[in-house]
């Protein structure tokens, strides 16, 4: 089983029109046609959205998106048009809500590795390629590769995984034009990324981005670089060989695996509340992430 274990209730603002609530955003559209995202505090583990919310995580993850944004500017447009909160909207919102501008979606999920692991180590363990991109032999969990790859997957619905797939699958999809477009955007803005990273001691080891279309042009849209998208790893603690340190919701995963929790993984129950000091060592990780990545103080 998998989802929501507890599925929140839209809230209300008016002229706003609830359009989806996902595993961390909420989408609203509003009277100019745009679209009106909320990060919210959800946290997904194993293909549940948790009962337990993480403090201040989707603040964090808005802030670093717009941080990010304005550094890639001149690799590719973004979909947002500004950060005011709608008129009616919970105080709350502020600092985690952006104005963007409505697209149509790629139904990609535009991945770029420049290290192995995750699902990519599962696959190179068995053919020696990703997405059937074929690899050198003697790679191992965390190696770097020999240069960026792009491995794209199909988008899931919430409670289901992304599902690997080829660039003859994607071409087939979309198109050959927009699938070339896609691979060379998606591994532009991975290494600008990775090269800003690496100057401030954080490894980003693989990432995510959607991309959508306003009219002829491709638009980065949603979050960006953040802990929910990318695996970063501290770059003073890489080592090939072993699964790597990372900043991102290890905490959790790790103690919902515990037999602290006393949940099972493949059982049938929804995972439990998370305890209060495991949720603020999940948020510290997002704003040390934060912090390291733009040199400023979270406040």
């Amino acid at each position: 089983m998998s989802g929501f274990v507890e599925k929140p209730e839209p809230i209300e603002v008016p002229g706003l029109v609830h359009l989806h609530t996902g595993k961390v955003r909420d989408l609203y559209r509003d009277p100019d046609g745009n679209l009106v995202m909320v990060a919210t505090d959800r946290m997904s583990a194993y293909d549940w959205v948790l009962p337990t919310p993480i403090p201040d995580k989707g603040r964090i993850l808005t802030q670093l998106s717009l941080w990010w944004f304005d550094r890639l500017t001149d690799l590719v447009p973004n979909h947002v048009i500004s950060t005011d909160v709608p008129v009616g909207a919970p105080a709350d919102w502020e600092g985690r809500t952006m104005i963007c501008r409505a697209l149509d979606m790629v139904p990609v999920e535009c991945v770029a590795r420049g290290y192995l692991t995750g699902s990519g180590l599962a696959e190179y363990r068995q053919t020696r390629t990703v997405c059937g991109l074929a690899l050198p032999e003697g790679l191992t969990d965390g190696s770097e590769l020999p240069s960026p790859i792009f491995t794209p997957a199909t988008k899931a619905a919430v409670g289901e995984h992304d599902e690997n797939v080829s660039y003859e699958e994607v071409a087939r999809q979309v198109g050959a034009e927009t699938a070339a477009l896609l691979r060379q955007t998606t591994l532009a803005v991975y290494g600008r990324a990775r090269d800003i990273a690496r100057d401030r001691g954080i490894i980003l080891a693989d990432t995510k981005f959607e991309f959508g279309y306003a009219g002829d042009e491709l638009v980065l849209a949603d979050e960006v670089l953040t802990p929910d998208s990318s695996r970063f790893w501290p770059a003073e603690a890489w080592q090939p060989g072993r699964p790597q340190p990372s900043f991102d919701k290890q905490y959790v995963r790790d103690w919902l695996t515990s037999p602290a929790s006393g949940w099972d993984r493949d059982g049938e129950l929804p995972p439990p509340e998370l305890p209060q000091d495991v949720a603020e060592r999940t948020s510290a990780k997002y704003v040390e992430a934060y912090e390291r990545l733009t040199g400023t103080k979270w406040v």
